[in-house]
């Protein structure tokens, strides 16, 4: 996902929420076992901004709220964190957020709104929908990263073998 450096409209709405130290520190903390949770942010970003963008909603306030969507600084895995932490995080994501930059109420409501299914209320704007799926999507796929690379050497050996 080294793409989104090179998407100027992109890097002109989240550019300078990437590069802020408090977003920094997500680089240093675990997320899906295989990413960190910058990187998590960053893809969830950029591909809900992508799609939004597709078809004509607010891409900026999608990057937005992909982007701080996760901006916690503790293990959710640790047992102290577990119980509630679909719920608790988000509203904690919002308070940091807010450290940074002027969250707008949709930008908001996609934080805040981005674990529906593990939580109760829906979000109220189509923008959400798309971060919440986004947000699903990347936590497999980087979760799933070993199985993924491993499948990958099993067909490699199997090309060797038939070739």
């Amino acid at each position: 996902m080294k793409d989104y450096k090179e998407d100027k409209e992109f890097m002109n709405h989240v550019g300078h929420l990437i590069r802020h130290p408090r977003f920094q520190k997500l680089d240093g903390i675990v997320q899906h076992h295989h990413s960190t949770r910058m990187e998590h942010s960053i893809n969830v970003a950029y591909t809900s901004y992508k799609i939004a963008k597709k078809f004509g909603w607010d891409a900026k306030s999608t990057a937005r709220g992909g982007l701080l969507h996760d901006m916690f600084y503790y293990d959710w895995r640790d047992t102290k964190f577990t119980k509630g932490h679909a719920w608790t995080h988000p509203r904690i994501a919002v308070r940091n957020a807010n450290k940074i930059t002027t969250l707008n109420k949709k930008e908001e409501d996609i934080i805040l709104k981005h674990m529906w299914g593990a939580t109760i209320a829906p979000p109220r704007y189509k923008e959400g929908y798309i971060v919440t799926m986004v947000d699903k999507y990347w936590a497999v796929k980087e979760a799933a990263t070993p199985l993924r690379k491993s499948l990958r050497k099993v067909r490699r050996f199997h090309r060797k073998i038939l070739d």
